[in-house]
């Protein structure tokens, strides 16, 4: 069931938004070849926290980390663990949410470590105007296939692969609600619409082939040829004149 959101429940989901959109840009400040993921992990927990706020993610399914961190051939859900560092030349994917007063919200940036290549700059280029693609297409009366098509079709016309498995969500008083979001589709499917829904749209893009598999940790999802992947994501909210975005920030020219 679609949960539309009221005046008071969208002032507390733009406060999360906001309060998220700081730790992303504080997170931005950490990023550098030597640093070790527990430490960026650790800090990120201590801001949202003096911000009066919870991590969404920690304990959320027995997950055990304020955030994801996603370094190269890993797509989503990867543990930023003390044993894994940045070096020169990855990406890494930081994947995390903010929960303000019982409201969620939830955003990911792919960020480079360094002096990135040619080839890693244009995936995260294109995996950006995916989702700024995809947010132009969330407004009053549109649907979710116009989203899933927006996604698809910026991602393969540049010869990417969109990940199948994993969807963007609903989001609110709980971080996974319905609509899924899928980043392909048919313009003109799935659900409509409407004022008051609030979406974290989310495309995750690979280099290769689309298929991806998840490791014996059982959270860290990564390609199956190894190919690299990137990972965008905001939550938005549908109101009356379009689309509003809850966790501005802006990497790079990601909106």
């Amino acid at each position: 069931m679609i949960l539309l959101k009221n005046n008071h429940e969208y002032e507390l989901m733009k406060k999360s938004g906001s309060i998220l959109s700081q730790t992303m840009n504080f997170i931005s400040s950490l990023i550098r070849p030597g640093v070790s993921l527990d430490i960026i992990d650790h800090k990120a927990q201590m801001f949202i926290m003096d911000h009066d706020a919870q991590p969404s993610f920690l304990g959320l399914y027995g997950y055990p980390y304020t955030l994801c961190a996603s370094i190269n051939n890993e797509v989503i859900h990867g543990f930023p663990t003390k044993e894994k560092s940045l070096h020169e030349g990855d990406i890494v994917s930081i994947d995390i949410g903010c929960n303000y007063m019982g409201y969620h919200t939830d955003m990911a940036c792919t960020f480079p470590v360094g002096v990135i290549s040619n080839q890693r700059k244009k995936l995260l280029s294109i995996t950006k105007q995916c989702l700024l693609n995809a947010i132009t297409q969330a407004k009053k009366g549109s649907c979710i296939g116009n989203i899933a098509h927006a996604v698809q079709q910026t991602a393969e016309d540049q010869g990417y692969a969109v990940v199948r498995d994993y969807t963007g969500h609903g989001i609110g008083m709980n971080v996974h609600e319905d609509p899924q979001i899928p980043n392909f589709g048919e313009k003109g499917k799935g659900s409509t619409l409407e004022v008051g829904m609030a979406l974290a749209i989310e495309p995750m893009i690979n280099e290769g082939s689309y298929e991806v598999k998840v490791l014996s940790d059982k959270w860290t999802v990564v390609t199956v040829d190894g190919s690299d992947s990137a990972h965008f994501e905001h939550t938005v909210f549908i109101n009356e004149s379009g689309t509003e975005v809850l966790t501005e920030y802006n990497p790079g020219g990601l909106a």
